[in-house]
């Protein structure tokens, strides 16, 4: 596994090693040992599955408050998506900063974003599946959510919103 940490502090983009052979292959997708080398605190909980049927399909910007902050390992098993991440840890060097990155079912990348962050993704293509593991279990109570094209953060979306949840369309601004 290759660990690169991107602009926001905790954040790692990973590039999981495949070992080749005439069956296919073979690949970690996470190793504690690996992860703790890093830094990073990984005792997941949880995993789900995201299954969007349409190209541009808008998710988030989702997270959970204290004391259920999430930290996440997403990997995109079918398609492709666009993940937004915005650092929300009030005590952070970049606090309201935001960054993205492409995941795509092709490319052999993963993305582990600590605790303290709102996520939001949107699939390229149709047909797009992600599957996540979760550091704390869901909090339907902590819960929370900032409106996709909030003015304060300017997100760059890659396509116009096709499907969007009337929840997350109703989100309030930061």
């Amino acid at each position: 596994m290759i660990f690169e940490e991107l602009k926001l502090k905790g954040v790692f983009k990973i590039e999981i090693e495949k070992i080749n052979d005439e069956r296919g292959f073979f690949t970690r997708t996470w190793d504690k040992q690996e992860f703790l080398k890093k830094g990073i605190d990984s005792d997941f909980v949880q995993s789900n599955i995201s299954f969007n049927k349409k190209k541009g399909t808008l998710r988030g910007l989702h997270y959970q408050e204290e004391p259920y902050q999430e930290g996440k390992l997403i990997r995109c098993t079918k398609g492709k998506i666009y993940e937004i991440m915005i650092d929300i840890r009030k005590d952070s060097e970049t606090y309201k900063k935001w960054e993205h990155i492409e995941l795509d079912s092709k490319e052999n990348i993963e993305l582990f974003v600590p605790k303290g962050f709102a996520l939001g993704m949107q699939t390229l293509e149709d047909d797009t599946e992600i599957f996540y593991q979760m550091s704390q279990f869901y909090k339907p109570g902590y819960s929370k959510g900032i409106r996709w094209n909030d003015p304060s953060f300017k997100i760059e979306w890659p396509l116009k919103p096709t499907v969007i949840s009337e929840k997350d369309k109703n989100c309030e601004d930061f």
